[in-house]
């Protein structure tokens, strides 16, 4: 580790961490929260029951300015933009020219302009990416400063309710700028725990009061960056950097509901993004000599990323990209990528940890019942 606390970046939010004991780690360039007293199991298991908050500002905040807005991101995503409703979000994919994934995120159209989140690890990136594509008449504005902060849980909306009325009447994947406690946030009730939840973009000079308020509610608690990574394994969702990169396809991935119909061979403006070609081969073929896939372990040790996979035989078929011991699961559950031909459902694989093969079922994931809020 060559980062010195010297040069890490903190979040508007980083004295209420201190505060509240958060054992701060270097991550993504910042000075953020692994977690608190608490501790990471029975902060998940918190935010499953009640109402987790966690500080996510170390993440890319992006608008893109310009009545051609939509069209310029659209030539890099294999998603619809265009007709994206205004005061809706949507998970989009950059993809590279061998069709591989550079990041995943999120985009909210307002009108007047589309609000983004990417990856923090990948924000000057990212950042570069849409700039060299971008036609004269779109801007892109990077929204320094700001917090962003996620309420998820299955309290979060009796929560957020009483803090912010409006948010009541919002359902899963709505977007909207609002007047929260006299600081105009951008709203989105989305997450990444499969819980319903909301992010919240908050002016960095609001942000330690919001805050506070958010807090001050008997259901909510801090929650770190170690749970957060159990939740979303728990819930199927990828993390970039581990489960997909830039050598991995939408297709290997498992992510063919992320691709949409109108850019698929057959939709209305089919192709037209980065890689274009050989993802939308792989889908009409369903070559590829990968999958991404869920693992549940039968007995009680967990396996983590890097552990290889191998079949009954003793063949190496694969390797874990992400693992945890799985909270509210009860059992270790892993996702990695095998080979296709054993990408099948209750398929019996085995996992090398410490020299033993641990016996593992391939299943369905999430792993957890998504549960967010759809009216």
């Amino acid at each position: 580790m060559t980062e010195s606390n010297q040069d890490l970046l903190k979040t508007p939010c980083y004295d209420l961490h201190i505060e509240a004991g958060g054992k701060m780690v270097p991550f993504a360039g910042y000075d953020m929260p692994v977690q608190y007293d608490m501790g990471v199991k029975k902060e998940h298991l918190h935010t499953r029951a009640q109402a987790g908050l966690f500080d996510v500002s170390h993440m890319g905040q992006l608008k893109l300015v310009g009545k051609n807005a939509a069209a310029a991101l659209e030539t890099l995503v294999p998603v619809d933009i265009i007709d994206l409703p205004q005061g809706k979000q949507r998970y989009a994919l950059f993809t590279n020219d061998q069709g591989g994934l550079l990041d995943d995120l999120m985009v909210s159209n307002f009108g007047e302009h589309l609000f983004v989140v990417v990856n923090a690890a990948c924000k000057a990136q990212d950042i570069a990416h849409i700039q060299k594509h971008l036609p004269a008449d779109v801007e892109i504005e990077i929204l320094e400063g700001r917090a962003l902060l996620a309420l998820q849980g299955p309290k979060a909306g009796e929560v957020l309710k009483r803090l912010l009325p409006e948010s009541a009447d919002m359902v899963f994947m709505d977007s909207r700028v609002v007047d929260f406690a006299g600081a105009q946030c951008i709203i989105g009730r989305a997450g990444y725990t499969g819980e319903d939840g909301f992010e919240i973009s908050i002016p960095g000079e609001h942000a330690e009061r919001i805050t506070r308020l958010m807090l001050a509610e008997e259901e909510v608690e801090w929650i770190g960056l170690g749970a957060r990574d159990s939740l979303r394994l728990e819930s199927g969702l990828c993390l970039y950097g581990h489960d997909i990169d830039q050598t991995t396809t939408p297709v290997e991935a498992s992510l063919l509901w992320a691709i949409s119909k109108i850019r698929r061979t057959d939709g209305a403006r089919a192709g037209g993004f980065p890689g274009a070609e050989i993802i939308l081969d792989q889908i009409a073929t369903k070559d590829v000599n990968r999958k991404r896939i869920g693992m549940v372990g039968l007995g009680k040790a967990p396996v983590r990323e890097g552990t290889k996979l191998f079949n009954a035989d003793g063949d190496e078929i694969g390797v874990v990209t992400s693992g945890t011991a799985g909270p509210t699961k009860g059992s270790p559950i892993a996702m990695g990528y095998v080979q296709t031909q054993y990408a099948v459902l209750d398929t019996e694989i085995f996992a090398e940890v410490r020299g033993k093969k641990l016996p593992m079922l391939i299943q369905k994931m999430p792993f957890v019942e998504q549960r967010y809020f759809r009216g």
